[in-house]
């Protein structure tokens, strides 16, 4: 009897291991490729250029955890003529699982003393013939200084807008045995008038993708909105 009960202990741990080799996922799929974003984004922007970013807010987490979720940070700081300046920040993970994924802003800026005080989503028009990225619209306070946030996230082909969108993005893919690319792509400027940033932060988001290469706006905007743009 107890070598029966073995076997049968032994056959349904190995259907389990089965099954669960069955279902993880092995495809890893990355619209970037071996590119390098900081050599594909140009450093100048229609009528802005770069400067040093010395008020870039950055990810907060430690070198190592950095390291894995993110493969590539590429932050940038641009100005025109009459001083607006944009602070860019993109994140680039070629891995996104339960173990790794995107920290969102609404994590990165409390973490560094500052208060969301106001959260919205949009549909960011990026020209005539492509579709408009759904982004979400932050609002970011502290004692010294307030910053105007657009941003949005890439996973695989989708477009989460929260976090719980987040991981269902990254479920759904995994559940089709897909490990798919993030990148978080945000525009930022100091400001207090909420409108006024908004819309520098949407001008210059159009003008950005415009200017990168075709290969950067696909792994920025997914295959769709950045081959028709």
């Amino acid at each position: 009897m107890t070598a029966r009960r073995d076997l049968l202990i032994g056959a349904a741990c190995a259907m389990a291991a089965g099954g669960a080799w069955a279902f993880a996922p092995r495809d890893h799929v990355t619209l970037l490729g071996d590119e390098r974003l900081d050599d594909l984004i140009p450093r100048t922007i229609g009528p802005w250029r770069e400067i040093p970013p010395d008020a870039l807010v950055v990810p907060v987490s430690d070198d190592s955890l950095a390291a894995r979720l993110y493969n590539q940070v590429v932050g940038r700081v641009y100005t025109d003529a009459d001083d607006n300046s944009v602070m860019v920040l993109i994140a680039y993970g070629r891995t996104q699982n339960d173990a790794l994924q995107l920290h969102r802003p609404e994590a990165c800026y409390p973490a560094l003393g500052y208060q969301i005080v106001r959260s919205s989503t949009m549909m960011l028009p990026t020209g005539a013939a492509a579709p408009p990225i759904p982004a979400r619209v932050l609002t970011a306070a502290n004692s010294d200084r307030t910053d105007q946030i657009l941003y949005w996230t890439r996973i695989g082909e989708s477009f989460p807008d929260n976090g719980r969108e987040q991981r269902l993005a990254k479920l759904r893919l995994q559940l089709r045995g897909i490990i798919p690319d993030g990148v978080l792509v945000r525009f930022s400027n100091i400001s207090r008038d909420r409108d006024a940033g908004l819309a520098l932060n949407a001008r210059f988001a159009r003008a950005f993708l415009a200017a990168c290469p075709a290969s950067a706006r696909i792994a920025l905007a997914g295959t769709t909105i950045g081959q028709a743009l």
